[in-house]
């Protein structure tokens, strides 16, 4: 059972996994809208989802329930932009030589 200041603690925890989480969001939304990543680095991006996945990892091996929703949805966020990268890229690099 979790005393009154654990659950308060992880209350903190959830709440700093959604606005790190949501922040992503936004991003998502503007590289869909405009069709266009190239202001997006894609060695940071990539470095960035290797460390949220170590977070998930280290999350799941230590049964943070925080750390494992937050990292499992910023995952999911940042290997979209990163997907969306390649294909907005791709095809204005093939535009680019036509």
């Amino acid at each position: 059972m979790m005393s009154h200041a654990g659950s308060r603690v992880e209350a903190l925890g959830f709440c700093a996994a959604f606005c790190t989480t949501v922040a992503f969001v936004p991003q998502l939304w503007r590289v869909m809208r405009l069709r266009s990543a190239r202001d997006i680095s894609m060695p940071t991006f990539l470095l960035f989802s290797i460390g949220i996945l170590l977070w998930l990892l280290y999350g799941i091996a230590t049964g943070s329930k925080p750390v494992i929703v937050a990292n499992g949805a910023t995952l999911v966020l940042s290997v979209s932009i990163l997907v969306l990268k390649l294909r907005y890229d791709g095809r204005a690099r093939r535009e680019v030589k036509l």
